[in-house]
Protein backbone atom coordinates (compact mmCIF):
# COMPACT_ATOMS: atom_id res chain seq x y z
CA UNK A 1 0.00 0.00 0.00
CA UNK A 2 1.24 3.73 -0.81
CA UNK A 3 2.09 5.73 1.75
CA UNK A 4 -0.63 8.37 0.00
CA UNK A 5 -3.39 6.39 1.33
CA UNK A 6 -2.61 6.14 4.93
CA UNK A 7 -2.81 10.15 4.74
CA UNK A 8 -5.54 11.47 6.81
CA UNK A 9 -8.41 12.98 4.57
CA UNK A 10 -7.87 16.85 6.43
CA UNK A 11 -3.83 16.47 5.20
CA UNK A 12 -4.81 15.21 1.79
CA UNK A 13 -7.42 17.98 0.99
CA UNK A 14 -4.98 20.98 2.35
CA UNK A 15 -1.90 19.36 -0.31
CA UNK A 16 -4.43 19.55 -2.66
CA UNK A 17 -5.64 23.03 -2.16
CA UNK A 18 -1.77 24.20 -1.92
CA UNK A 19 -0.97 22.38 -4.88
CA UNK A 20 -4.18 23.73 -6.67
CA UNK A 21 -2.99 27.72 -5.33
CA UNK A 22 0.27 26.94 -6.34
CA UNK A 23 -0.09 25.62 -9.82
CA UNK A 24 -2.85 28.63 -10.37
CA UNK A 25 -0.41 31.37 -9.39
CA UNK A 26 2.14 30.12 -11.70
CA UNK A 27 -0.01 29.93 -14.05
CA UNK A 28 -1.52 33.30 -14.01
CA UNK A 29 2.50 34.51 -13.78
CA UNK A 30 2.69 32.69 -17.37
CA UNK A 31 -0.63 33.87 -18.79
CA UNK A 32 0.92 37.57 -17.90
CA UNK A 33 4.17 37.16 -19.13
CA UNK A 34 2.39 36.24 -22.76
CA UNK A 35 -0.14 38.62 -22.65
CA UNK A 36 1.22 41.83 -21.06
CA UNK A 37 2.68 44.16 -24.20
CA UNK A 38 6.28 45.45 -23.02
CA UNK A 39 9.05 43.48 -21.23
CA UNK A 40 8.73 46.18 -18.24
CA UNK A 41 5.71 44.83 -18.01
CA UNK A 42 6.51 41.16 -18.66
CA UNK A 43 9.22 40.87 -16.01
CA UNK A 44 7.21 41.54 -13.04
CA UNK A 45 4.30 38.79 -13.72
CA UNK A 46 6.43 35.95 -13.97
CA UNK A 47 8.57 36.17 -11.14
CA UNK A 48 5.20 37.23 -8.92
CA UNK A 49 3.59 33.42 -10.61
CA UNK A 50 7.49 31.79 -9.69
CA UNK A 51 7.66 33.11 -6.17
CA UNK A 52 4.21 32.58 -4.87
CA UNK A 53 3.72 29.58 -6.93
CA UNK A 54 6.73 27.54 -6.03
CA UNK A 55 5.78 28.58 -2.14
CA UNK A 56 2.18 26.81 -2.34
CA UNK A 57 3.97 23.48 -3.87
CA UNK A 58 6.52 23.54 -1.34
CA UNK A 59 4.40 24.01 1.21
CA UNK A 60 2.25 20.98 -0.39
CA UNK A 61 5.33 18.98 -0.26
CA UNK A 62 6.43 20.10 3.40
CA UNK A 63 3.18 18.61 4.82
CA UNK A 64 2.52 15.68 2.29
CA UNK A 65 6.06 14.35 3.70
CA UNK A 66 5.85 15.16 7.07
CA UNK A 67 2.30 13.44 7.66
CA UNK A 68 3.60 10.40 5.30
CA UNK A 69 7.05 10.20 7.46
CA UNK A 70 5.78 10.77 10.72
CA UNK A 71 8.86 13.69 11.33
CA UNK A 72 9.61 17.01 10.02
CA UNK A 73 10.49 17.21 6.70
CA UNK A 74 12.12 20.90 5.96
CA UNK A 75 14.32 20.26 2.71
CA UNK A 76 12.17 22.69 0.82
CA UNK A 77 13.01 25.09 3.09
CA UNK A 78 16.16 25.42 1.53
CA UNK A 79 14.75 25.69 -1.89
CA UNK A 80 12.09 28.16 -0.71
CA UNK A 81 14.80 30.38 0.72
CA UNK A 82 16.82 29.86 -2.60
CA UNK A 83 13.72 30.77 -5.07
CA UNK A 84 12.82 33.61 -2.72
CA UNK A 85 16.31 34.88 -2.61
CA UNK A 86 17.57 34.41 -6.18
CA UNK A 87 14.16 35.56 -8.69
CA UNK A 88 13.71 39.18 -7.48
CA UNK A 89 17.36 39.91 -7.91
CA UNK A 90 17.05 38.19 -11.47
CA UNK A 91 14.25 40.41 -11.82
CA UNK A 92 16.15 43.67 -10.67
CA UNK A 93 18.87 42.77 -13.18
CA UNK A 94 16.94 42.26 -16.07
CA UNK A 95 15.02 45.23 -16.08
CA UNK A 96 18.17 47.12 -15.01
CA UNK A 97 20.07 45.72 -18.16
CA UNK A 98 16.99 46.67 -20.00
CA UNK A 99 16.73 50.02 -19.22
CA UNK A 100 20.23 50.58 -19.76
CA UNK A 101 20.15 49.14 -23.01
CA UNK A 102 17.43 51.58 -23.92
CA UNK A 103 18.27 54.83 -22.16
CA UNK A 104 21.95 54.04 -24.22
CA UNK A 105 20.06 53.61 -27.45
CA UNK A 106 17.30 56.04 -26.91
CA UNK A 107 14.78 54.03 -27.35
CA UNK A 108 11.31 55.73 -27.27
CA UNK A 109 10.13 52.93 -24.68
CA UNK A 110 11.84 53.91 -21.84
CA UNK A 111 9.45 53.99 -19.16
CA UNK A 112 9.25 57.46 -17.18
CA UNK A 113 9.26 57.50 -13.62
CA UNK A 114 7.93 61.03 -11.97
CA UNK A 115 8.10 61.11 -8.22
CA UNK A 116 8.25 64.62 -5.44
CA UNK A 117 11.10 64.55 -3.47
CA UNK A 118 10.66 64.16 -0.12
CA UNK A 119 13.26 67.13 0.74
CA UNK A 120 11.49 69.57 -1.15
CA UNK A 121 8.86 70.63 -3.63
CA UNK A 122 10.78 70.18 -6.58
CA UNK A 123 9.79 67.04 -9.00
CA UNK A 124 12.00 64.30 -9.71
CA UNK A 125 12.04 63.28 -13.46
CA UNK A 126 13.74 60.16 -14.88
CA UNK A 127 15.78 60.30 -11.35
CA UNK A 128 17.63 63.77 -11.86
CA UNK A 129 15.76 66.27 -9.58
CA UNK A 130 14.63 69.01 -11.69
CA UNK A 131 15.48 72.60 -11.26
CA UNK A 132 13.21 74.68 -8.36
CA UNK A 133 10.61 76.36 -10.52
CA UNK A 134 11.68 74.45 -13.39
CA UNK A 135 7.93 72.72 -14.90
CA UNK A 136 8.14 68.89 -14.04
Amino acid sequence: MSAAADLPLWAALLVALLLLLGSGLTLLGAIGLVRLDSFYKRVHSPTMGTTWGTGGILLASMLFFTMTEGRPVLHELLIAVFVTVTTPVTLMLLARAALYRDRTEQSPHVPTFTAVSERSSEVVENGRPGEPGEPG
